[in-house]
């Protein structure tokens, strides 16, 4: 009985031990005297703060910041899992989660747009769904792409990665610009409003199954397509437990969630307050803080000549957002009973498939250069200047 008593005291201060190094690691990654942007999640309770207070501008703006560092801790916690998952898997799981705070963001608009009689309410929250979607495949294919190349060019002259894995995805998101044309072209030939959305709603449900059949294709019957050629990047060995990693990303993804909720609750005030336009608030704003997870990441690896992981976070991302978010957000608001379809606008919808060309057209060679980067982030300064001004 005291050896069982014995043995049973001893498990127990190994758990605690465990759970205690966990937690010691959890803190050593957020500390900001090791990353400095880790002084950044200072503007979690400040954004707390100033929501209690009902300084709406404020906790709008915070919870934006907020979200900067948490999403960094969820890049690092999906680098250190694909580590061990290799990089198709792993640039599928960055993608996942990066885009975890467009769904949640998303999500609760569109839930408040349901719960609303205001129809300027509703507008603004259908406007700000339909611009952040945009904004996140501009932003990945423009910004998160444009910025790992410049990175990833200056620390190593030319950047080779898989050619035909790139195509595929290029491919992917020339039928998602299809899928946003037709809707757009129906509403400009003279087509009613439930024509636009039952057609948004059909098409919504096709994209959700060709995106199920991509993820078999490249996960199930043609791995092979989408493995790393040998020489791309250098070995490296996990800096977190697997398990710990886990929990950095379950538990940033949480806080995540909780500062979107801040910031949706406060948008449609800020939106008035601070006199910015609400199209450039969903296009530029939303995304840039929101996809600072696939920011760092993309930029990270990119460093370290992993092109075919940076790709993947970046295009991966936009393939997601455009063949499963943007549906899944269609068929959310058919739900709800809110008029969410897929027809963007005009200037969205060219600004988006003139990306996917520009996209395409630097990466058919299957290689890169600081110079194409340098492209990519001109194109998104342009069009960031034709949502601020429209």
């Amino acid at each position: 009985m005291d050896d069982a008593a014995a043995g049973k005291s001893e498990s127990n201060h190994d758990v605690l031990n465990e759970v205690e190094e966990a937690f010691e690691g959890l803190l050593d990654v957020a500390n900001p005297m090791k990353n400095k942007l880790n002084w950044l999640l200072l503007a979690f309770p400040i954004a707390l703060w100033t929501n209690m207070g009902h300084q709406q501008e404020f906790a709008f703006i915070f919870s934006m910041i907020a979200i900067m560092p948490l999403a960094f801790l969820m890049g690092k916690a999906t680098e250190e899992i694909a580590l061990r998952t290799g990089e198709t898997v792993g640039g599928l799981l960055n993608a996942t989660f990066g885009n975890a705070v467009e769904m949640i963001i998303a999500g609760l608009a569109l839930y408040t747009a349901s719960q609303s009689v205001d129809p300027d309410t509703i507008a603004t929250m259908i406007t700000v769904t339909q611009a952040s979607l945009i904004g996140s495949i501009l932003g990945n294919l423009l910004l998160v792409l444009g910025l790992a190349m410049v990175w990833g060019g200056i620390n190593h002259k030319v950047q080779h990665f898989n050619h035909e894995s790139g195509q595929m995805n290029g491919s992917l998101l020339l039928l998602a610009i299809v899928a946003f044309i037709i809707p757009s072209a129906v509403e400009y030939a003279g087509g009613d409003a439930s024509a636009v959305k039952e057609l948004s709603h059909y098409t919504a449900i096709i994209m959700l199954i060709i995106y199920a059949l991509a993820l078999l294709f490249q996960l199930k019957t043609h791995v092979d397509v989408f493995a790393t050629e040998a020489g791309h990047g250098t070995h490296e060995h996990p800096t977190m437990a697997i398990k710990d990693a886990w929990i950095l990303l379950i538990a940033s993804t949480a806080f995540v969630g909780w500062m979107a909720h801040v910031l949706v609750h406060n948008l449609e005030s800020a939106v008035h307050d601070l006199g910015v336009p609400e199209l450039f608030i969903g296009v530029i704003l939303l995304p840039f803080f929101g996809n600072a997870a696939e920011h760092f990441a993309a930029v990270i690896v990119a460093g370290k000549d992993k092109m075919d992981l940076a790709i993947a976070i970046a295009i991966g991302s936009s393939v997601q957002i455009a063949l499963f978010v943007a549906p899944v957000m269609v068929i959310l608001g058919w739900m709800l009973g809110v008029p969410l379809t897929l027809e963007f606008g005009l200037l969205e919808t060219s600004a988006t498939f003139i990306s996917v060309l520009v996209a395409n057209s630097i990466l058919s060679d299957g290689k890169t250069n600081w110079l194409e980067g340098s492209m990519l982030l001109g194109s998104y300064i342009i069009l960031g200047a034709a949502f601020l001004l429209f």
